[in-house]
Formats: structure tokens, C-alpha cells, sequence
């Protein structure tokens, strides 16, 4: 049998060639369960406004582990000491750290599956393949799970400077053309250092840190919480969550094996077993895409309409407002809805409904960015910045939207 190479390169358009370190990093993106994030989007409905989005939650995770890599052969070369094991783990835990996303990303979280998150998912697709390598990743998921002793390791891969958002922030920009979000992650990286056991960035960074935070702010306005996404993303839901109501009435609609096993399912935490587990393993951004093709044709008035203003991107009307929309208005778009097409107030509310989104690029309370001065001082970023837009940041902007349609 010939040997397999797996000592291969991707190139990335955004970080040129990227190497795969070692034979288990190759076995893990070779496995079907990685695979699979080739056919999660990682933005989920952002390419309705955002035409070039389609990059998946794949790019993302080798991305991230480049950048990994990037800061661990920095560290060392500060004479951090991290051991070959450490590094390993390090690199799995990034690696598969989106492992556990549904189709489109955030979409099933809050529908037909309640009460897991995606880390949570990823944890358990960890812990099976950690039986499957022969107690390999037994590291990689104490540092996930943030029980590692160095913590430096797990701010490494979550905080609020980690290799995701380093990653995710420049890739997504990347991908929509949204160029105030191009960050310099190469720069940040080569900032880092650790004292006392905690991730600072030296003082001559203090600048990328700033336009990281900026960056960060501009990104979610502009298209993590854009209103034609989150509008999206709303109808994406009302379909799953539709679907599932009808499904539970006794209604056969046509799906997939895998989605169909979520429609029929309650599925949450208490109940996700190792079977829950195969079957998500299945399931994807096609099975979803390929149902709403199918629904668009049935009879429900709620569902068939809400598919086709997917498919079609005929969506609802939105609008945002610094305060909340008064109950009147959403009652008359409701009245109207109802007598025009002779529906139920339940029916009505898939189509008219309110939300917020909260937009908070830096948050003070929660693991600081520390600047590192060549005194020895350590400081807060927002106390460090002459910034005095960083302190703002740290504030978090709510925004209420209402959607309703068009006509």
C-alpha cells in the first residue's frame, strides 16, 4: 500500500501557503466530521447582502490554525516555554474549536435544537474523536474547556484577542470587501508575549490592538449585525422553527434523513446522545437549501412563503430604530397581514416581529487586553489608548428592529 503524505499545504487567499504540521492534524482534517464544515457557511445568510460570502467554516478553522502556529513559533522565540504536546493541543483545540456548528452556522442553535450551543457540540465531536485517536486530543480538550493550568494557552484560543477573532475578522472582511475590517493579524501576533502566565501585547502593538477593537466595531454594524442579514437569518429560523410546528401536527413534509431525525427530535442538551450525534454529523447547509426549494411549493402559507423570500431574497422590510417599537405598530402590520391573507394572529407574527442587537467591541469586564510596556507595566488597552474612542467601545450599542413585509 503506497504511504500517504500528509505533510501537505493549502493555499489560503489570504495567508498564502499554509502547512499541516504533523500526521494527526492531517488525520483530523482528513476526518469526515471536518470535512463536513466544507458545507457549513461561515456566515450564514451574510452573502444575500454580501454577494462573494461564501467562504465555509473550513477556511475558518485552517485559518485559524496557521495563525496558531504563527503565535506559538513567536512565544517560543521570546523563550516562552511550550512543550511539543502543548503546541499539539494548542493546534487541535483551534482546529476543530467550530467543529460543532449546524447549517448556516447559528441558525439550528435556535430553532429545532434548543438549549446547546455549538461549543458545547464541539465539545462532544472532541471527546468522540478523542476515543477514536486513541486519547490524543485528551489535551487539546482541557484547554478547550479552559482546565488547562498555563492560561495563556486558553486565552489563546478564546479571549478577546484569540486566533479566531484574528482569523475571522480578516477572512470575512476578505470575502465581503468590507475593507475596514482588514486587520493585521500577522502584526498582532508578533506583539504577543506572556507574563506571569497571562497573554500581554508589547507596548509597539498598542496600535493594532486599537484598530483590532475599531475593526471589530465596524464589522458588526456594518455586516455581522447589518439589518438585511439579520432579517435573514430571522426567516431562516421561522422556516426550521415553521417546519418543526408542522411536522409535530402530524404534516409529512420532504427532507433529508438527518433534518427530518430534527424535525421529528426535542432535541437539547439533556437529550443529545451518541445517536444525536451521527445524525448531525450529516447534516448540512444543503439539507437546509435543498428543503426550502421543496417547501417553497407547499401549501402552508407560512412556510411556502417564508422559503420562497429566502430562495428568492424577496425578504421582509426592516427597520432600525435607537428604541423600542411601539406595540401599536407592530399590531397594525399584524391587522393588515391577517386581513389581507386571512391568517391567524400566530401566522401573522412569522412575518411581522421585533428584536434587538447589541453591538460591544471591547468588554471590560471580561479577560483584558493588557499592553505590556517596556517598564514592565502592565495596562488595561482602554486605560493604555490615547484612544478615547476605545473607552466607548467598551459600551455596549443596543439597536431595536422591527421587520414586516413589503406590500
Amino acid at each position: 500500500m503506497n504511504k500517504v503524505n500528509k505533510l501537505k499545504i493549502f493555499n489560503d487567499p489570504i495567508y498564502g501557503f499554509i502547512t499541516i504540521p504533523n500526521s494527526l492534524i492531517f488525520d483530523l482534517i482528513d476526518h469526515k466530521y471536518f470535512q463536513r464544515l466544507r458545507r457549513i457557511s461561515q456566515m450564514g445568510m451574510t452573502y444575500l447582502v454580501y454577494p462573494g460570502a461564501h467562504h465555509t467554516r473550513f477556511h475558518h478553522a485552517i485559518g485559524c490554525m496557521h495563525l496558531m502556529q504563527r503565535a506559538i513559533n513567536t512565544l517560543v522565540f521570546k523563550g516562552v516555554d511550550i512543550s511539543r504536546e502543548e503546541e499539539n493541543a494548542l493546534l487541535v483545540a483551534i482546529l476543530l474549536h467550530d467543529i460543532g456548528h449546524g447549517p448556516f452556522s447559528h441558525a439550528m442553535e435556535h430553532s429545532i435544537v434548543t438549549g446547546i450551543s455549538h461549543e458545547a457540540i464541539s465539545l462532544l465531536f472532541m471527546e468522540r474523536l478523542n476515543v477514536e485517536f486513541n486519547g490524543s486530543l485528551t489535551l487539546a480538550i482541557q484547554m478547550f474547556k479552559g482546565e488547562y493550568h498555563r492560561k495563556f494557552m486558553g486565552q489563546l484560543i478564546s479571549s478577546q484577542l484569540d486566533m479566531d477573532r484574528a482569523d475571522y475578522l480578516k477572512r470575512d472582511s476578505f470575502y465581503t470587501g468590507v475593507a475596514e475590517g482588514n486587520i493585521n493579524a500577522e502584526r498582532l501576533i508578533t506583539m504577543l508575549n506572556v507574563v506571569d502566565d497571562e497573554l500581554v501585547v508589547e507596548e509597539k502593538g498598542i496600535y493594532s490592538v486599537e484598530k483590532f477593537l475599531v475593526a471589530r466595531r465596524l464589522m458588526y454594524w456594518q455586516v455581522y449585525l447589518h439589518k438585511t442579514s439579520i432579517v435573514a437569518e430571522q426567516l431562516l429560523m421561522r422556516v426550521l422553527k415553521r417546519a418543526k410546528e408542522l411536522t409535530n401536527r402530524g404534516v409529512v413534509l420532504k427532507a433529508s434523513s438527518a433534518l427530518d431525525y430534527f424535525l421529528k427530535k426535542e432535541v437539547n442538551h439533556s437529550n443529545f446522545t451518541s445517536e444525536t450525534l451521527d445524525v448531525f454529523s450529516l447534516l448540512d447547509d444543503y439539507d437546509i437549501v435543498s428543503a426550502m426549494k421543496e417547501w417553497q411549493n407547499h401549501e402552508d402559507f407560512v412556510l411556502s412563503n417564508i422559503c420562497s423570500m429566502i430562495i428568492n431574497r424577496d425578504l421582509l422590510k426592516v427597520k432600525l430604530k435607537n428604541k423600542k417599537h411601539k406595540i401599536e405598530n407592530v399590531n397594525t402590520y399584524k391587522d393588515r397581514l391577517m386581513k389581507q391573507h386571512n391568517i391567524s394572529a400566530e401566522e401573522a407574527s412569522y412575518f411581522v416581529f421585533t428584536g434587538e442587537i447589541t453591538n460591544q467591541a471591547y468588554q471590560l469586564g471580561a479577560q483584558h487586553i493588557n499592553i505590556l510596556y517596556k517598564s514592565g507595566k502592565i495596562q488595561d488597552i482602554v486605560k493604555a489608548s490615547d484612544q478615547l474612542n476605545l473607552k466607548a467601545l467598551s459600551k455596549p450599542v443596543t439597536k431595536f428592529y422591527i421587520c414586516y413585509p413589503k406590500e
